[in-house]
């Protein structure tokens, strides 16, 4: 019997996955469960125009999954930051609340917070978030195989989400929500807390770089007070 249940997983393990659901199932069934609480980390960005770097400044950042996450621009004790909630992002200066929007950020979700959501929640998201479930290819990023969640062939102009085939992470974006092409490449992957992270990140607008990202001083599962989300009542983060 145990040599049959042990065939039975190499078999199933060895099936060949046909589409995009079956991706986001695989992710779902590695990581759900697993995946690390919360994370925060520091990480140094550039910021470019016309493929030339402008400014580069240092902005620290906490998660708490599903869909908490604070970003403080430059020196925490400014009070310059960003607070994303579930349907909104905050902006403050010097601890003021000067704007509210929708939140419109997607990484929060694909990069962790889909695994703290029933699965058919998340089937849900990923097409509220365009991309088509029903279009699925194989492709290579850095001589690594991936899976293409959203496209029949990369060079469709749809929405993808890349998957690293071993590790089961997102390893690079491309969507046209916005009117234009935007585009991430996430790598230098290191893991944390049961799940994975990537630390660095560069993104780009039709194909020109506007953004890289390095991070730095990563940790997981850390105690985080839970009012620094709340942006009702801004408090400085140390």
């Amino acid at each position: 019997m145990k040599i049959l249940i042990a065939t039975a997983v190499l078999i199933f393990g060895l099936l060949k996955t046909n589409n995009s659901e079956e991706v986001l199932q695989k992710m779902y069934r590695q990581y759900t469960g697993k995946w690390m609480q919360n994370f925060t980390f520091d990480q140094t960005t550039g910021m470019y125009r016309n493929d030339s770097l402008i400014k580069t400044s240092e902005w620290h950042e906490a998660i708490v999954y599903p869909d908490n996450f604070r970003i403080d621009f430059g020196d925490t004790k400014d009070g310059n930051a960003a607070i994303f909630t579930k349907d909104s992002v905050y902006s403050f200066h010097s601890g003021k609340l000067m704007r509210t929007s929708p939140n419109d950020d997607d990484l929060t979700f694909i990069l962790g917070g889909m695994y703290f959501y029933p699965f058919d929640t998340v089937k849900a998201m990923f097409t509220r978030m365009g991309y088509d479930l029903n279009k699925f290819c194989e492709t290579t990023l850095n001589g690594k195989p991936a899976y293409v969640i959203g496209a029949s062939d990369t060079t469709e102009k749809t929405n993808q989400l890349w998957v690293d085939k071993e590790n089961l992470v997102a390893v690079k974006f491309i969507n046209y929500n916005h009117g234009e092409k935007e585009e991430g490449i996430f790598s230098n992957h290191k893991q944390f807390g049961g799940g994975w992270s990537e630390t660095k990140c560069v993104f780009y607008i039709d194909g020109k770089l506007i953004q890289t990202e390095d991070y730095f001083n990563c940790k997981a599962n850390t105690e985080i007070d839970l009012k620094i989300f709340d942006a009702h009542n801004f408090i400085y983060r140390n």
